[in-house]
């Protein structure tokens, strides 16, 4: 989606490209393989209208990626906030995958999160392919997923520039979606790490109409979670400690190192930055520990890790 990068390595239409693992994650292409550019190969031009709906392909002054402006009025849009919403680290609805939400969708009995609770078996029972067993467990994991927290549903929400550490940072400083709802710039600017244009992006979502609807109807569904105090300090060991995970620990699953983290006051970030505390490396690094190398960031391992997370330092 990078329209710069497209030009500046010039790969155009059916050409072969080296492509190389880069964040540990991340498929980067390296660099295009001219000699096996076949004849005539076009260049490739960015849509000015999305292929989905016809809306405007706008890109900010700011930003490298395009995007189709019709909003929920773009099925494909509708589509991944749907997927967004059931995700695993979101509502955790299993079974709802993109068949079943391509064909909600396009049924046109599913156009908000809102519309999920009310589905039923005979509604899915329509749908080719769907066994009535498969049915009814995507309709118990919806009405499961009614228990839930408030980072979680604020993350499922698929508010622009709210991953999953800022919505947990949201639910601590506010305690209440309502506190949230109410907040103003100025409140929202008193969460940590929360900067002029997230709460901007905040505050333009959670004052859109429609947006507000859906909330309400999530909540008149039955999606409920455990109220909390709003706390404005971080408490724990860690408190004011930036981390960042890379390479495959000895004994702890990077989610759970993330957890005991967060526990503890910390905070884990995807990216290696001079705000950056630690580096957590385990075995085979990806290029997160070139980086913490090339800005002077301290690199651990799991067993200090364990010991900061027992206040031994």
């Amino acid at each position: 989606h990078n329209e710069d990068e497209v030009r500046r390595k010039d790969v155009r239409i059916g050409d072969t490209v080296i492509v190389r693992r880069a964040g540990d994650v991340i498929p980067e292409v390296v660099r295009v393989l001219a000699e096996k550019r076949p004849k005539g190969a076009r260049e490739f031009v960015m849509p000015r209208k999305c292929p989905e709906c016809g809306s405007a392909v706008v890109r900010l002054p700011d930003e490298a990626i395009a995007r189709c402006s019709g909003g929920l009025v773009c099925p494909a849009q509708v589509k991944q906030a749907l997927l967004h919403f059931a995700g695993r680290r979101a509502m955790d609805i299993e079974g709802l995958g993109d068949k079943l939400v391509d064909q909600l969708v396009d049924a046109k009995i599913v156009r908000t999160p809102a519309d999920l609770y009310k589905l039923g078996m005979a509604a899915l029972a329509e749908f080719e392919r769907m066994a009535e067993k498969s049915a009814a467990n995507v309709v118990a994991a919806i009405a499961k997923s009614r228990k839930t927290t408030l980072s979680r549903f604020i993350f499922a929400l698929g508010i622009r520039h709210v991953g999953e550490t800022t919505a947990k940072d949201l639910a601590r400083h506010f305690g209440k979606l309502d506190a949230l709802l109410a907040a103003d710039e100025p409140a929202l600017l008193e969460v940590p790490e929360v900067g002029p244009v997230l709460a901007q992006s905040l505050r333009q979502f959670f004052t859109e109409a429609h947006n507000r609807e859906v909330i309400a109807q999530l909540r008149a569904a039955g999606v409920e979670w455990p109220e909390t105090s709003p706390q404005r300090k971080a408490a724990g060991k860690l408190a004011g400690l930036t981390f960042v995970l890379t390479g495959t620990l000895p004994t702890l699953a990077r989610e759970d190192a993330k957890q005991l983290i967060e526990e503890q006051g910390g905070k884990v970030a995807g990216s290696v930055s001079k705000k950056t505390s630690y580096v957590v490396a385990g075995a085979d690094p990806g290029s997160k520990l070139d980086r913490a190398g090339e800005l002077g960031v301290p690199v651990i391992d799991e067993k200090q890790l364990r010991g900061m997370l027992h206040g031994v330092r």
